[in-house]
C-alpha cells in the first residue's frame, strides 16, 4: 500500500487519497467526501456523520467490507496522521447512495443511468458491444484497435488463454485471409518488431478488420467450447475475408497482399502527391494505381 499525502479535489474541496498498488485502485477518505457532500463545517462533524451513517448501514445489512472498510493513517489538519477510513471507487459510491444530501443527487442519478444500461445490456447485449464501440472513438482509438480489441474480448468470453492461444487463433485467421502466417506475413514486409498492422496498405487493413469482425460474430453465434472449436471458428472468419481477397484481385488484376511496409507505401505516396503539385502535364503526373503494384 502507498500511503501517501495525495490530494483529490471536489469543488475546491480537498479529499485525501492513497493508491492501492497490490489492488491497482485509488482509495478515498470517506470523512471527507461525506463531509464535502453534507456540507459539515468541520472535519469532527463529518466524522460524526460518518459514525452514524455507518451505524445505519450496519443495521440495514450492507455489505461488511463496506462496514469494516481499510484504515489508513493519513495526515488531518493538524499535520498529525491518523487512522482513516478509506474506500475504493465501488464503495464510495454505496456510501453515497445512502446520503440524504442534494450534492450526492448526481451522483445517484449517474448510478441510475448506469444501472438502467447495464439491465438493457443482459436483454440486449448488442448494446454492450455499440457503447464500447462509441466510448473508445471518443477517446481517439482507431477502428482497427476497437475491432482487435473486440475479439479478444470474445475470446476471453471463450476461455481463451492469453499469450500463446491467442497467437495460434491470430495465425489461423491470417492464414486463411492471407495465406500467410503473421511471422511469415512480417517476413514479407521485411518486418522484424514493427506492428504488422502499421506496415498494411488500405485494402490489406480492412481485409484483415473484415477478418477479425467476422471471427467475433461467428464465435458469438457458435459459442465455441474447446480451443480446437475456437480455431475452426478463427479459419472460418478468415476465409470470409479470404474470399473477398480474391475477389477484389479478380477485379482489380493485382494482388491486394504487398511486400511493401510502411517506409516504402509513405515514399509512394509523397512521391505521388509531388509529383502531382510539380507536374504541369499529364506524362509527369503519378498513376495512383501503382502504389501497391
Amino acid at each position: 500500500m502507498n500511503e501517501n499525502n495525495k490530494i483529490q479535489l471536489f469543488e475546491d474541496k480537498r479529499i485525501r487519497t492513497a493508491w492501492d498498488e497490490e489492488n491497482e485502485e485509488w482509495l478515498f477518505s470517506i470523512v471527507d467526501v461525506v463531509g464535502i457532500l453534507t456540507e459539515q463545517p468541520t472535519q469532527r462533524n463529518a466524522s460524526t456523520y460518518w459514525a452514524v451513517l455507518k451505524k445505519r448501514l450496519n443495521k440495514e445489512g450492507a455489505d461488511q467490507l463496506l462496514i469494516n472498510c481499510k484504515q489508513l493513517k493519513m495526515k488531518a489538519a493538524d499535520g498529525k496522521r491518523y487512522n482513516t477510513d478509506v474506500a475504493n471507487t465501488e464503495q464510495l459510491l454505496r456510501v453515497i447512495q445512502s446520503i440524504p444530501s442534494p450534492k450526492a443527487e448526481p451522483f445517484k442519478l449517474w448510478l441510475a443511468a448506469v444501472g438502467r444500461e447495464r439491465i438493457d445490456e443482459t436483454i440486449d447485449p448488442e448494446q454492450a458491444i455499440d457503447r464500447a464501440l462509441e466510448t473508445y472513438l471518443k477517446k481517439g482509438y482507431s477502428e482497427d484497435w476497437i475491432h482487435q480489441r473486440i475479439l479478444t474480448a470474445e475470446w476471453d468470453a471463450r476461455g481463451v488463454q492469453k499469450g500463446v492461444d491467442y497467437a495460434i487463433l491470430t495465425d489461423e485467421i491470417s492464414k486463411a485471409w492471407s495465406g500467410m502466417t503473421t511471422r511469415q506475413y512480417k517476413n514479407h514486409k521485411g518486418l522484424k518488431k514493427e506492428n504488422l498492422r502499421d506496415n498494411m496498405s488500405t485494402l490489406e487493413l480492412v481485409l484483415n478488420m473484415l477478418a477479425e469482425a467476422t471471427t467475433t460474430e461467428i464465435s458469438k453465434s457458435s459459442e465455441p467450447n474447446t480451443f480446437e472449436e475456437n480455431k475452426r471458428v478463427a479459419r472460418s472468419g478468415g476465409e470470409v475475408a479470404g474470399i473477398a481477397r480474391k475477389e477484389a484481385e479478380k477485379r482489380t488484376g493485382k494482388p491486394v497482399i504487398t511486400s511493401q511496409n510502411a517506409a516504402q507505401l509513405n515514399t509512394l505516396l509523397t512521391d505521388m502527391i509531388e509529383g502531382i503539385s510539380e507536374g504541369s502535364g499529364e506524362d509527369k503526373k503519378l498513376n495512383p494505381g501503382t502504389m501497391f503494384d
